[in-house]
């Protein structure tokens, strides 16, 4: 199992505004959070308390561009939200993990990546090496550090509530 892991403290942001706004966020917000880096977020499928949601991703980490598809597996509001690769029907061996815990001066956030397999596959987790390699791992820290931190420059309510009032 390959587990890669970033924590960062945002001072002035808090839990809920994180979890919202992860979970809600359309392809403008997306873009106006990191322009140029994050480049698409799409809703493909949306459920009642966000589990089942099918999510687009398209985007920048240092040098690589990353473009999948996930499936919210549970969110559990202003604390967890845990996300699974798929590649059309099939859930890959990778999990997204996102917690929030607030604190008394913002929130900290810990991202994990969880990639490879348990049980007899396990022996198949070299191949996602070819993915998750030092490389690309000292790239999404850095990105993930830079991300959480301009969290803090975005509106509490993504453009989808905003347009809803």
């Amino acid at each position: 199992m390959i587990t890669l892991e970033t924590r960062v403290n945002v001072e002035g942001l808090r839990a809920q505004t994180v979890f919202e706004f992860l979970l809600n966020a359309t392809d403008r917000d997306y873009q106006t959070w990191w322009p140029g880096v994050h480049l698409s977020c799409r809703t493909l499928k949306r459920f009642p308390a966000h589990v089942g949601n099918v999510v687009y991703f398209d985007q920048f980490i240092g040098d690589y561009r990353v473009k999948h598809t996930e499936v919210i597996v549970e969110a559990v509001p202003c604390r967890r939200i845990v996300r699974q690769i798929v590649k059309g029907p099939i859930r890959l061996p990778v999990r997204i993990v996102l917690e929030m815990e607030d604190d008394d001066a913002g929130v900290s956030i810990t991202h994990t990546i969880f990639a490879g397999y348990s049980g007899r596959l396990r022996v198949l987790d070299p191949a996602c090496r070819m993915y998750f390699s030092d490389r690309f791992a000292a790239a999404m820290d850095e990105h993930l550090k830079a991300e959480c931190r301009l969290l803090r420059n975005l509106s509490a309510t993504p453009t989808v509530a905003v347009a809803a009032r």
